[in-house]
């Protein structure tokens, strides 16, 4: 080898060495995300697992939720995702009976950035039922089958589930996303929405490596 390929060769080599340690440091568990002291068991899809614990009155999660939209559009193959409205409070009961309505409905990729809208830009108290099934009808949804279905028992036993899981994946506030039942990382943890996308790719990349 010439002393100019050697040359060559050295500078490529050095400068491929450098790089690799900023690549493995991209995320930094206790910073961009934590491990779960008990992983939880996943779906039997085979896919990796990704839920979003949010609250349609958190405005972080207003915040990320068309960040959150926009990586679904083009979500990978090997993911599974589920929204899970999250109880961490007895305030909180309505609006998680507000999402499963609308999922029992089939009515949720109608109306769940509605929901959103309402809430944060239009100030509409939600909460308060006659206000929530005013709103509901204007929507062009049949009242009292929204009311039967709200009230209903099997929503209340999904409220409760969702109350337990918010305990079981020890969550202290939201938005917060679980990859595949054993990281977490939450909005507060990044500083942009843009951040926790990013976290989550590389945590769904770092979760194939480990497969």
């Amino acid at each position: 080898m010439n002393r100019q390929a050697l040359a060559v060769f050295l500078f490529v080599f050095s400068f491929g060495f450098i790089s690799f340690p900023a690549a493995s440091a991209d995320i930094v568990e206790g910073k961009d995300y934590t491990v779960l002291a008990k992983p939880q068991p996943t779906g039997d899809s085979g896919k990796i697992e990704v839920l979003e614990f949010f609250w349609y009155g958190c405005p972080h999660c207003y915040n990320l939720h068309p960040h959150l939209k926009t990586w679904l559009a083009n979500i990978p193959g090997d993911v599974d995702f589920h929204y899970v409205p999250a109880i961490l409070r007895p305030t909180w009961v309505p609006a998680a009976k507000i999402f499963y309505a609308i999922e029992a409905l089939g009515i949720d990729n109608l109306l769940h950035d509605k929901i959103y809208d309402a809430v944060h830009r239009d100030k509409i108290d939600l909460n308060n039922e006659s206000v929530l099934f005013d709103w509901i009808e204007k929507q062009g949804v049949d009242r009292k089958k929204f009311e039967n279905t709200y009230q209903s028992f099997a929503v209340q036993n999904q409220v409760s589930r969702s109350t337990q899981m918010s305990r079981q994946y020890q969550l202290n506030g939201v938005p917060a996303l679980v990859i595949n039942g054993k990281y977490l990382t939450s909005g507060r943890m990044g500083s942009t929405p843009q951040d926790t996308i990013k976290t989550l790719d590389a945590l769904l990349e770092k979760i194939r490596k480990e497969k």
